[in-house]
């Protein structure tokens, strides 16, 4: 009972508060953008020579913003765009009229999320390990992996992935330039597309890989050396315990909670795409589509992907405050 009102209740009132602002907020920043979609539809379809009759104009107009979820007062639109969410009809996308927004989604999302969650979670293993060992040791051989880390991690994301691929598709063309999987292929389950597949995902992984690795390792040798000073340690030294022992059971286990917070926001930032390393090589995830919507003034597909994006962190902070627990004992529900 205590666990119910003290812990499972405020949790999820604090979930569904947080929930609600921040999709409220999406409602509102995309109609604070100088563009209307209306418009900009119309103009673009007279730039390339369509000829619409002044008459025909309004209805026209009239018909978009039904479609798009911008017709009455704001307030009604609103309204419109909660009974939108609830049954999963966002409209149809205006860059890829008639599409409806879910199948954009639908089509895109599997190539985000087999891309970021395999880069997060082996660059997030592999940073603990490592950078949990490097920072209780500290030995000569080891300053090399500090520096190439210290080189690495101040140059910005995107030139990183330029460097990645002119160096693996220009100067060494072993990896295709983009996409995800090459011009005139269809999906299928057979080994040519899965080798295919692996093989476009190859740059924009090493790019996540890298970059990934580099803030985390530093982050986790740093805050290693923070708990190798404190009194625990040093009062299991003084008792005898094996030094392995305490690397991985004393030290490495408590500067790991930070860490899994980190990898637990991480994941749930994974359904917004990884928006320069899909616009660099072309990849076609959800951070493509999103950039592609954001300069077209695509309403219904920002709010979409905003929203999936913005739930699944939600929801991921909710289950790392229930799974927290499993790995911190000095954390109990109360």
């Amino acid at each position: 009972m205590n666990f119910v009102k003290g812990y499972l209740i405020p949790r999820l009132l604090q979930y569904v508060i947080v929930t609600f602002l921040g999709l409220t907020a999406i409602f509102f920043l995309p109609r604070l953008l100088p563009v209307d979609p209306i418009k900009q539809q119309l103009g673009q379809s007279q730039t390339f020579g369509v000829y619409i009759p002044p008459e025909q104009q309004d209805e026209m107009m009239r018909i978009l913003r039904q479609l798009y979820g911008l017709e009455g007062t704001l307030w009604e639109q609103y309204v419109n765009f909660w009974k939108r969410l609830f049954t999963g009809n966002f409209g149809p996308s205006f860059s890829r009229y008639p599409v409806p927004v879910v199948r954009v989604i639908a089509q895109a999302l599997p190539w985000t999320i087999a891309l970021l969650s395999f880069t997060t979670l082996l660059s997030w293993i592999v940073a603990v390990v490592v950078g949990g060992i490097v920072g209780y040791h500290r030995k000569s051989w080891m300053e090399a992996l500090d520096v190439f880390v210290m080189v690495v991690r101040p140059i910005p994301y995107y030139i990183m992935a330029l460097i990645c691929l002119i160096l693996f598709a220009y100067v060494f063309p072993i990896f295709p330039l983009s996409g995800g999987l090459g011009i005139g292929r269809t999906l299928k389950f057979d080994l040519e597309t899965i080798f295919n597949v692996l093989k476009h995902a190859f740059l924009p992984a090493l790019t996540l890989l890298i970059v990934g690795f580099s803030w985390q390792f530093q982050s986790m040798k740093l805050i290693v050396q923070g708990v190798k000073a404190e009194d625990h340690v040093w009062y299991a030294k003084t008792a005898g315990v094996e030094e392995r022992r305490i690397v991985f059971s004393h030290v490495v286990r408590n500067a790991m909670l930070p860490m899994i917070t980190q990898l637990g926001l991480q994941f749930g930032t994974i359904f917004g795409g990884a928006l320069v390393t899909e616009m660099v090589f072309a990849y076609p995830g959800i951070g493509w589509i999103l950039y592609d919507a954001i300069m077209k003034a695509d309403y219904n597909l920002i709010m979409g992907i905003m929203c999936i994006s913005l739930v699944a962190t939600t929801t991921s902070i909710l289950v790392l405050d229930f799974v927290y627990p499993l790995f911190d004992p000095r954390v109990r529900y109360r």
